[in-house]
């Protein structure tokens, strides 16, 4: 009788399993493609990558998804939806070979990862997998796949009752264009993924705009009347009113470049973008787990895989952060306790995706009106004081399942100044600095770019070392700064970050501890390293490269308490943004590293560039005019710069450089290559720079003209 009931319960068990594991999965997987990777390639062994596509279903129903919105409108007949993602998959030939863990990363607009050598050295799989759906332009999906390509996801519109069509006002931006041919309104490089339902300009409102202020507010706005635009394509051979077309707007009397130009519209047929997030967690839970697809179909790694971790950057560790916020890493099974993912790593990213809403546009690049800041943007519980709301936080979702991963993250100047990054830190108040959960890293690489930028130690030589000139504002069309790009690297750093992480993940060897600025004073400061976001707040110098009172009050980006309609959650960043464009309710104090007396970040990791520094390294750029003048004198979009050292006394008093020049500092090549050494070898000690990346910093330093 007992072996009997064993039988029923186990038979139960499996049928429950066998259920639930229904509710989200991928179907069928097809590889379209294989490349070979030699093994001189990859660090001495064999690799390939496969690229393809997955086909996958999901039950809005389920637990794990009926936080996704609108998924129950995008169903057929059997009340599953279904996608296609696409994904690349880098394996060792011979997988013996392989370590046993993944890293899983999320594309940055559309772009796949390119795995490390590093990580191919150590026997690593990795995989890119789809997850962003907005599907205009040039994010339509391939019919195939290609190790070469984009990654875009397949994915259906939401529909009312009866198959009808729901719509909604939407807005599309146009900058910094001149001339008489049509423009798209764009968001970042795409199209606004959403088209008019009518063509008749009465219907839609067109508005140019002197200038807007990083607060939001708008300068010199004026409404286009009907009659002078259409919904068309046009150029000087087929002038206004041009050929009637859906995604581009021709003015009567062409563009002016100083202007920016916003159209609100209705539109219809909305993507339900927030499957991306479940497609890319199916994926991934397919090539971790699963053996085949339902058709027999192997997966290439079965077996194989122990460990795994998400990686993102930027867009896509602002991905990750929603994708754990929402949920997503307890596994397609819906165990407690199952989490798919044993480490995340959001990389440069201190907000949550604008995604999982009805109308969003998550290609967005934190221009006026983008949304991604909402909510708890903080890993444990806290209140948020301006904007209110329950105590909430990230991690509160996985803590609930006990399906929380080990997390790091990392960030430069650049996410302080124009990503919106303090919240995070210290709340919407500012008052204290916010606790880190145990499970949680955070390291600051102070005075650097977004992403780091190329290293090097030398001006004067051409395309060698140091930039020589203004460095371009990532964005829509932005710009270019009125300052060269700053140099300090990120790839040092992040080569013994990944040494850290993968042994935390894989042997539960902790990582140095987190380090970051801080309102409150640590151990061997007399202060804080945070202070508020303003030119005396932080101590900058006055340089006599940069205008006198910059950074102003107003120069960084800040974060801006949006309205955007009765049906939008703001803590999920989800639900229905009815507002276009949304009212400003608040604008948000911000916070940012104070500076030494060169200008240069304190609070952050040894880097060896700034142990030994060659100018002031900024986090921040001034935008240009020039042919693209309608952010002229604001900060330059999240692209860093650098003021570089005069070379001697005598150089930097002509200009009133308050900084000591390269030689009062180090005296002679032999002097700086020393100083060199010297943080090079602090930040070995402490855990940041790998032996053999400290040896290569030193032999550059002593190849570079430095003093020479």
């Amino acid at each position: 009788m007992r072996k009997l009931l064993w039988a029923r319960l186990a038979a139960a068990v499996c049928c429950a399993l066998s259920l639930t594991s229904a509710q989200a999965r991928v179907t069928r997987i097809v590889i379209d493609e294989t490349v070979a990777l030699p093994a001189e390639a990859s660090g001495g062994m064999a690799f390939e990558r496969l690229a393809g596509r997955a086909f996958g279903e999901l039950d809005p129903r389920a637990p794990g998804n009926t936080i996704i919105q609108d998924a129950a409108l995008g169903t057929e007949a059997d009340g599953k939806l279904r996608y296609v993602a696409t994904f690349v998959l880098t394996k060792p030939v011979d997988l013996r070979q392989a370590s046993g863990l993944m890293w899983h990363e999320v594309p940055n607009r559309g772009n796949g990862r390119p795995s490390v050598v590093q990580e191919r050295a150590f026997g690593d799989i990795d995989l890119n997998s789809a997850w962003q759906g907005d599907n205009a332009g040039t994010t339509a999906v391939r019919p195939t796949a290609s190790v070469a390509g984009t990654h875009w996801l397949q994915l259906p519109v939401a529909k009312g009752p009866g198959g009808a069509r729901i719509t909604g006002e939407v807005f599309g931006r146009i900058v910094n264009r001149a001339g008489a041919a049509s423009q798209e309104p764009i968001v970042q490089g795409n199209p606004v993924p959403y088209k008019p339902m009518s063509l008749d300009t009465a219907q839609a409102r067109l508005v140019s705009r002197r200038a807007e202020s990083t607060r939001g507010e708008v300068i010199g706005e004026t409404t286009i009347a009907p009659g002078d635009w259409a919904w068309a394509k046009c150029d000087a051979s087929t002038p206004f009113p041009g050929v009637p077309d859906a995604t581009q707007i021709c003015l009567k009397n062409g563009f002016d470049a100083s202007l920016l130009y916003q159209v609100v519209y209705k539109a219809a047929d909305p993507y339900v973008l927030g499957v991306g997030f479940a497609a890319w967690r199916d994926v991934g839970q397919f090539f971790k787990s699963a053996k085949a697809d339902d058709s027999g179909t192997a997966n290439p790694v079965a077996g194989v895989v122990t460990h795994s971790i998400g990686r993102g950057v930027s867009q896509s560790g602002n991905f990750l952060r929603g994708w754990l916020h929402l949920g997503f890493n307890q596994d397609e099974r819906g165990a407690a306790g199952q989490k798919l993912h044993d480490g995340l790593w959001p990389i440069i990213a201190g907000r949550r995706i604008a995604l999982n809403f009805r109308w969003a546009q998550p290609d967005g690049v934190l221009e006026l009106y983008q949304a991604g800041s909402e909510g708890p943007q903080w890993w444990a519980p806290a209140a948020d004081a301006l904007r209110g709301g329950a105590a909430a936080g990230i991690l509160d979702r996985c803590t609930a399942t006990q399906t929380c991963p080990k997390v790091m993250e990392h960030f430069g100047s650049a996410e302080v100044w124009a990503l919106k990054l303090t919240p995070e830190w210290v709340g919407t108040d500012g008052k204290a600095d916010l606790p880190l959960p145990a499970n949680v890293r955070r390291y600051y690489i102070a005075s650097s770019n977004h992403g780091g930028g190329a290293g090097g130690f030398d001006s004067s030589l051409p395309g060698v070392g140091l930039p020589t000139t203004g460095a371009m504002c990532p964005g829509n069309n932005y710009g270019t700064g009125i300052l060269p790009a700053n140099p300090v690297p990120h790839t040092e750093t992040v080569n013994a970050l990944r040494v850290h992480f993968r042994n935390w993940v894989m042997r539960d060897v902790a990582p140095p501890a987190s380090r970051w600025p801080t309102l409150a004073a640590r151990a061997g400061e007399t202060r804080g390293t945070l202070a508020p976001a303003t030119k005396q707040g932080i101590g900058f110098p006055t340089l006599p490269q940069l205008r006198s009172t910059v950074p102003e009050p107003d120069f960084i980006m800040p974060v801006l308490d949006y309205d955007w309609g009765p049906d939008f959650r703001a803590t999920d960043g989800s639900g229905v943004a009815s507002n276009a464009p949304p009212p400003i309710r608040q604008v948000l104090p911000m916070w940012a590293p104070r500076v030494d007396a060169d200008g240069n970040e304190l609070g952050g990791v040894p880097v060896a560039l700034l142990g030994a520094p060659l100018g002031t390294y900024l986090g921040w750029n001034i935008t240009a005019g020039g042919a693209r003048p309608f952010h002229q004198g604001q900060i330059c979009n999240y692209v860093g710069g650098m003021v570089p050292f005069a070379r001697t006394a005598a150089e930097r008093a002509a200009t009133g450089d308050p900084r000591p020049s390269l030689q009062e500092r180090y005296g002679s090549h032999d002097g700086y290559v020393q100083a060199l050494q010297r943080s090079a070898e602090k930040a070995v000690a402490e855990g940041f720079l790998l032996p053999g990346d400290a040896a290569s910093l030193v032999k550059a330093a002593a190849a570079s003209a430095v003093l020479k």
